[in-house]
């Protein structure tokens, strides 16, 4: 006889395991809720019976989904007591819904990439910074204004601060410009018209007044349309959101308020942070205007790179900010995972979401890289940090890490072998790495589960069913398949993680920093996933025979062709140390004014 009512379950469910699991479930449920001494303990399966009925052929169809193999008597004794063991755990969701969560509510377990014992730069209050821009020249004020469209912040800043140039003036210039070119390039959400001249005039008052904020200070920018504007919608270039107006800023917002920025606009994105297609079509790329600018920072990158704003704020989870900076060559600073709060931003993946610059210049990147940097409250994976930066520091001895094999196979390029020897000539050291060959796009797991969880009162409710890409590989889908992930493999996915970023740690023991093509895949999944910085930048340029797209292909719809073939710019990335940003950058500008292509424009804007 069975000694405990635990065994006494496994016994009854065994004995009947022939027949009684084609009984009801009540039947089941009322053998074991039969009284039981005093002092007995609770046990699994003792729940009433919940949910639909399932049987051994349920759980044999899905087997296929999620790729395991179970024998009959598994399957068996599996379906006699699911509705009593498992199903009431989807209690929170099927209901009696008894709690609601807050979209900015976090998992309790968060990924810190800092515990890994990864060599980084210093973490800890912002005061012991050090941050040295470049010098002022004494460049003369242009009298185009497309040539004060196209100018760097760093330039920009300049003029503003010595009063050769007024905010009102720029932000007129970029404001007519969203509008004359917003359009061609469908990368304006919402044009703040009213909002911009109301800070340009006050940031003008301001500096004539004595009291200069720094050097964002009258600066026009554009913020990917997942950043909260109070009294501004914020869409998240979708369908269900397209109405949607916060109350309050997001920490960026305000921090970028508090440095005198001006936004003139929310730019594009792809839907709820994918790719290049929102509810107003597809963002393009000012280069090649017959493919999509790339995703999901889309309209932070086109406008941009269009000279529509002097900067912008993109965001990445797995290459948002990268993918368009390559595609329409501007230079874009994914930050590391914790440096800058993502209060009052779209959650997609809370272990993965980052915030950051996308601008015309390195130096213009880690200019507003300090103004945004810092923890909040909202934000429970955000930490403090200093960010140590000299525009001019010497790059000669820096160890910079390469692949050998990534850098003869696809997609490498002459331009990307030409940056390696770049790097020589700079008095950088080349340094052969590797890493294991193992399957990093296992990792994505975690980004499908948190963002199926992120939207999935979203997919429930069958909203995401508006969003106007509705192809296989778009969000719409893979929430759905997503509900199919096994909790077992997510776990085993997280503890992958771990042994990643002990990789990691062994490779940056023997480097500073890591030259890599922008878009090859294991080192774009890795380092979003480890949390490490990355600065994507223009190295050249390369011809291309086809417009290239972030969607799997599909007959149906085939791309352009071209002959002769296009040129396009072409960027390189630079991986660094967990908050060392400033290194990275350093060898940016110093390989930035080696390469010497970052002031040529696209054609027509």
């Amino acid at each position: 006889m069975p000694s405990s009512r635990r065994e006494f379950l496994t016994y009854s469910a065994l004995g009947l395991m022939g027949a009684a699991i084609e009984a009801p479930a009540a039947q089941v449920a009322a053998a074991q809720s039969a009284e039981l001494p005093p002092g007995a303990p609770s046990a699994f399966g003792t729940s009433p019976p919940v949910g639909p009925e399932v049987s051994p052929a349920t759980f044999a169809e899905a087997e296929k989904l999620v790729q395991v193999e179970m024998t009959a008597a598994d399957r068996a004794l599996a379906a006699s007591n699911w509705r009593m063991q498992i199903a009431p755990l989807y209690e929170f969701r099927t209901g009696p819904r008894k709690i609601a969560f807050e979209s900015t509510v976090a998992p309790a377990t968060q990924w810190n990439p800092s515990s890994i014992g990864v060599r980084q730069g210093k973490l800890g209050n912002k005061a012991g910074s050090s941050f040295i821009r470049s010098a002022g020249k004494n460049v003369p004020l242009p009298t185009s204004d497309e040539d004060l469209a196209f100018a760097s912040v760093a330039q920009l800043s300049r003029w503003i601060e010595s009063r050769q140039l007024t905010s009102e003036r720029l932000t007129k210039i970029y404001l007519e410009r969203l509008e004359r070119f917003g359009p061609k390039l469908r990368c304006v959400i919402t044009l703040t018209r009213d909002h911009a001249l109301e800070q340009a005039r006050k940031a003008d008052a301001e500096i004539a007044a004595g009291r200069y904020r720094g050097p964002l200070h009258g600066i026009p920018w554009g913020a990917k349309d997942l950043l909260d504007t109070a009294g501004i919608p914020t869409t998240y270039g979708a369908e269900p959101f397209r109405n949607r107006i916060p109350a309050a800023d997001s920490a960026v917002v305000k921090r970028l308020n508090a440095a005198g920025a001006v936004l003139t606009a929310k730019l594009s994105l792809g839907a709820l942070a994918l790719n290049d297609v929102w509810f107003g079509g597809q963002t393009m790329n000012p280069w090649l205007l017959e493919e999509g600018s790339s995703g999901s920072s889309a309209g932070p990158g086109a406008a941009t790179a269009a000279g529509l704003v002097g900067f912008a704020i993109g965001s990445e989870t797995g290459g948002s900010i990268v993918s368009p900076s390559m595609r329409c060559g501007v230079t874009g600073l994914r930050p590391t995972y914790g440096r800058v709060a993502r209060t009052g931003a779209m959650t997609l993946c809370w272990s993965l979401d980052k915030l950051g610059p996308m601008a015309r210049s390195v130096e213009d990147t880690m200019l507003v890289l300090q103004a945004i940097s810092g923890p909040d409250a909202g934000d429970a994976a955000s930490v403090p940090s200093t960010l140590n930066f000299n525009a001019g520091g010497d790059v000669a001895g820096l160890r910079v890490g390469y692949f050998p094999a990534w850098m003869t196979d696809a997609p490498a390029t002459d331009v990307d072998r030409a940056a390696l020897e770049t790097v020589k000539k700079l008095g950088m050291k080349p340094v052969a790495v590797s890493i294991p060959d193992w399957p990093y796009d296992s990792l994505e797991l975690i980004l499908f589960a948190e963002a199926a969880a992120a939207f999935e009162e979203l997919t429930l409710s069958h909203r995401v069913d508006e969003l106007k890409a509705q192809a296989p590989d778009a969000w719409p889908n893979i929430f759905r398949q997503s509900r199919f992930l096994s909790a077992v493999d997510l776990v085993q996915a997280d503890r992958f993680r771990r042994k990643v970023a002990e990789q990691m740690a062994l490779v940056f023991s023997e480097v500073d920093l890591l030259l890599v093509p922008s878009l090859r895949d294991e080192m774009l999944v890795i380092t979003n996933f480890t949390g490490h910085p990355s600065l994507t930048l223009r190295a050249g340029f390369v011809e291309v025979g086809e417009a290239r797209s972030d969607w799997a292909p599909d007959p149906r719809h085939p791309l352009p062709k071209f002959s002769p073939p296009r040129r396009v710019p072409h960027g390189v990335t630079l991986i660094g140390r967990l908050f060392d940003e400033g290194t990275v950058a350093e060898a940016g500008m110093a390989l930035e004014n080696a390469f010497g292509v970052a002031g040529e424009r696209p054609t027509g804007f």
